[in-house]
């Protein structure tokens, strides 16, 4: 089962956070381990492992990066630590990004990072904001994984600059 029927939400990047949350608070009151105290060591540890994919599900589902990552890992599209090559246009253009991060104030930083992600999000935006699982296409997704590591890669700057 995936963390999408777990929560019987269809496969979507923009999750409702309202029905969301509420399925969340749903099955941690049907599988909470405090009322399996009395089964045995069996059911206990199943709800162990219940309650887990829970709380791993909903913290994925309410992240919009994280479910992209997690829709593109179910179609077989993207591995756990897979490396991936970026354009050459783009990785110079986060060296100059990174170059510029010593000169310049934080602040002129900030503005040329949310500049290239409001560009590499246009790329994509209109899958993220219309994903339908069973209309997407391989060339849309591949879109997807490209900006989910092109966002990954940002990301990493702004943690940088934030640290």
């Amino acid at each position: 089962m995936n963390y999408f029927e777990l929560f019987k939400l269809p496969v979507t990047i923009l999750v409702d956070h309202a029905f969301l949350t509420k399925m969340y608070i749903e099955l941690q009151r049907k599988y909470h381990p405090d009322y399996f105290t009395l089964s045995g060591d069996e059911e206990q540890a199943e709800t162990l492992d219940k309650t887990a994919a829970i709380n791993q599900a909903f913290k994925i589902l309410k992240n919009e990066e994280e479910t992209i990552k997690y829709i593109l890992q179910l179609k077989g599209l993207l591995q756990e630590e897979e490396k991936y090559d970026l354009q050459p246009a783009f990785l110079m253009e986060m060296m100059d990004l990174n170059e510029s991060l010593m000169e310049e104030s934080q602040n002129v930083s900030i503005e040329k990072i949310n500049k290239i992600e409001k560009e590499i999000y246009d790329k994509v935006g209109n899958i993220i904001q219309n994903y339908n699982d069973e209309e997407v296409k391989d060339t849309d997704l591949l879109k997807l994984k490209e900006y989910y590591f092109k966002k990954k890669y940002l990301q990493r700057i702004l943690d940088r600059i934030d640290g």
